[in-house]
């Protein structure tokens, strides 16, 4: 039976697990914890720690016990050893869907569109395409994950849209990093297509010294749900807890 379109949906989304491969039981805890407070498991990126294989089975253990479905979006570390496929692969045996400028349906009520993101800068100081091949390369990167983004958006017809990213599509959730790494860690490019198509949550990782939450231009409230920031507001639930 289909949900009720008016039924709360609740989501856990958390970022930056850093799971390597001596970490058996790790994340036990957590995964009990979304088993019983949660219906979607959202995670924004930096899955592993170095990109290995190795560190991917761990995980892929580890959420073996979820019952809930589970969405998700690789980070930059996780491209470190290009193992990305292999991640993936044994991901997808435990059930997770791995998004990258697509989406996932849940329950025919809830849309989540999904990419990884990347830097650039914010508003008028979003780095051009101007000057030396490896600036329009880095520039070209972020487009493309911007277009990736809108086209995965276009397709969702949802009564109900949630986006998932590893870097951050504004600048007030990197509020406590270092200013001269902040273009480095996401890019108003990011934030253009959720604008113009809408919704409720974005849920990003990256920032590990960051703040929790801010809005894009339009109002739509973006959350930084980095494992290491949220253990240092909520060392209890190391994941954010939304109803949409």
């Amino acid at each position: 039976m289909a949900r009720d379109p008016s039924s709360k949906i609740r989501l856990a989304a958390v970022g930056d697990l850093h799971c390597r491969e001596d970490q058996h039981g790790r994340f036990r805890q957590l995964v009990k914890q979304v088993n019983a407070s949660a219906d979607l498991l959202l995670l924004c990126g930096d899955l592993t720690d170095r990109g290995m294989i190795e560190e991917g089975k761990v995980l892929a253990e580890e959420l073996s016990a979820l019952r809930v479905p589970c969405a998700a979006v690789l980070g930059n570390h996780d491209y470190e050893h290009g193992q990305v496929k292999d991640i993936c692969s044994e991901l997808s045996k435990v059930g997770v869907h791995i998004l990258d400028g697509d989406h996932f349906i849940f329950e025919k009520t809830l849309g989540v569109a999904g990419v990884k993101g990347f830097g650039g800068g914010f508003g008028n100081a979003t780095l051009q395409a101007f000057g030396e091949g490896q600036t329009k390369s880095f520039v070209q990167e972020a487009v493309t994950e911007s277009l990736k983004l809108e086209a995965a958006l276009s397709h969702l017809d949802t009564p109900k849209k949630v986006v998932i990213m590893h870097y951050a599509p504004i600048p007030e959730t990197l509020e406590g990093e270092n200013i001269e790494i902040r273009p480095f860690l996401g890019t108003s490019r990011l934030s253009m297509p959720i604008d113009h198509y809408g919704a409720a949550y974005v849920f990003h990782g990256h920032a590990h010294h960051g703040a929790l939450e801010g809005k894009t231009k339009s109002g739509i409230p973006v959350f930084n749900v980095a494992m290491p920031l949220l253990t240092k507001f909520t060392p209890e639930q190391r994941f954010a807890l939304m109803e949409v």
